[in-house]
């Protein structure tokens, strides 16, 4: 090759010939397409949010150990009340929303139920829901329950009675009671079923039929067969059981469910701050 059509080398490169940076060079993508710039996303929001979950995690909590706590308490404040055994079973559960009526002092409703309690000398299971109960001391706004016997509490029950008590026998939706009366200086077997109620505190005992020594006889013919003593029995009897029941409570109702009596009571707000209404109530002289 001459020297006269030789190759001229490329200038080196220096301050007088700097490289040009195209714009967006060095944050494109790997395919050279270039991003667009990233918007900063507020925060805010996420963080009310996670405050928000976590206060409400923490009332459930709170919710699930008031619940856990409040029976407890409550079950020994009934033992103690009332004087029961320590190892008395007892379930309690309270309705609604724990924490709100735990800070405003009152619960709305309080259920109470045993299997088994004894009350002045009367035993038997026992449902009881109290509304308005204060959690600083006073009376309830009121409750209401019923108390379910067996045939030897109920027996209990007429035991201080005219009637001819012995044994009863219940078969829903009536009693029988079986006895004897004396008729001219003989002891005479009689059965009477009855259809039990309740009448203003009372319990009432309305007759469906009267045997005598097995034979059932027309109530028309007890008069003239029993005297007077078997024409009382066929009409309606009302007896007060006040004197078996603590005074803080009323007979509303009673029936009889399969071969148990089921008793409806009405229970004074005041039980709870009178101790005189735990003790047996009182029946009218006469």
């Amino acid at each position: 090759m001459s020297e006269d059509n030789r190759t001229l080398p490329y200038p080196e490169p220096d301050a007088e010939h700097p490289t040009l940076v195209l714009p967006g060079a060095g944050t494109g993508t790997d395919d050279g397409v270039a991003s667009a710039p990233q918007r900063r996303r507020r925060r805010w929001p996420w963080v009310v949010l996670i405050v928000v979950v976590v206060l409400a995690g923490l009332v459930v909590a709170a919710e699930f150990v008031a619940r856990a706590i409040l029976p407890g308490v409550v079950r020994s404040l009934v033992i103690d009340q009332l004087d029961l055994p320590a190892d008395q079973q007892l379930d309690v559960d309270a309705e609604g929303i724990l924490l709100p009526q735990l800070i405003g002092g009152r619960l709305d409703s309080l259920h109470l139920s045993t299997d088994a309690v004894t009350l002045e000398g009367i035993t038997g299971a026992v449902d009881v829901t109290a509304t308005g109960v204060p959690l600083r001391g006073g009376d309830l706004a009121g409750a209401s329950g019923t108390i379910r016997i067996d045939e030897d509490q109920f027996t209990s029950l007429l035991a201080t009675t005219d009637l001819p008590v012995d044994t009863v026998a219940l078969d829903e939706p009536n009693a029988t009671v079986s006895g004897s009366i004396t008729v001219l200086g003989l002891a005479v077997p009689i059965s009477l079923t009855l259809t039990p109620g309740a009448l203003e505190g009372d319990l009432e005992l309305t007759p469906v039929s009267l045997s005598v020594g097995g034979i059932e006889i027309d109530a028309s013919q007890v008069g003239s067969n029993l005297g007077s003593i078997g024409a009382d029995l066929t009409q309606p009897q009302r007896i007060c059981i006040a004197d078996q029941l603590p005074a803080g409570l009323t007979l509303t109702g009673l029936e009889i469910d399969g071969s148990v009596a089921v008793i409806d009571i009405d229970v004074d707000g005041a039980i709870v701050t009178d101790e005189s209404l735990l003790e047996k109530g009182t029946c009218p002289a006469g």
